[in-house]
């Protein structure tokens, strides 16, 4: 009898659960970042996103959680996705630097690598890249059938065949000042028409 699309779905996130789970475990067990006893910080949402976030480093907040986007960034995202009218269940975010070393220059590149196949596995339609730093890296991954990303604030750019980017400034960075937070919410707000526009399917 041949399966449902529920089913088939059903299947498809069992196993992004799986892939998800067994790179946690992965990273928790690298020893190539300076870490000392500190976990890594680690991505989190829906497995199988529509819209992934990145941004370069962590924050003090998601160091002591071990979770990306814990804290000021996060709740001012949440906001963000209420004005925007996107579901916070279909989000994915996580970053280039998942070790909390003391200087994100110390970050092993094998460890940034990792960003690639975090992609591979949520198969989002959307990343949205926050800061030059997380653009540059994510330029670097060399994911497959990717084109390199312009730094072109508020611009949906097609990444690879299947999923779109819009390059956005680093939401820490722009937190504390009204100019930052106008440049970010301007750039930003572009990601509410690209999903206002998703099929419904």
């Amino acid at each position: 009898m041949p399966a449902t699309d529920d089913e088939i779905r059903e299947k498809y996130l069992e196993r992004a659960i799986r892939e998800l789970n067994q790179l946690t475990r992965d990273l928790q067990g690298c020893a190539h970042c300076p870490r000392g006893n500190l976990m890594p910080v680690l991505g989190s949402g829906h497995p199988q996103a529509d819209v992934f976030l990145l941004k370069h480093a962590p924050q003090t907040s998601e160091i002591e959680e071990g979770v990306a986007f814990y804290g000021r960034s996060g709740t001012a995202l949440m906001k963000s996705f209420k004005r925007l009218g996107i579901d916070p269940l279909a989000v994915y975010g996580t970053l280039c630097v998942k070790c909390p070393v003391a200087d994100a220059g110390l970050a092993d590149p094998a460890c940034m690598a990792r960003v690639a196949e975090e992609l591979a596995i949520v198969a989002p339609r959307i990343v949205v890249v926050m800061g030059g730093e997380a653009l540059d890296t994510l330029n670097d991954l060399a994911v497959p059938l990717a084109r390199a990303l312009e730094p072109e604030p508020g611009v949906v750019q097609r990444f690879t065949p299947t999923i779109d980017a819009l390059v956005v400034p680093d939401i820490d960075e722009s937190l504390d000042d009204e100019a930052s937070k106008r440049a970010f919410w301007s750039s930003f707000r572009v990601l509410g028409d690209w999903y206002a526009e998703l099929p419904p399917y």
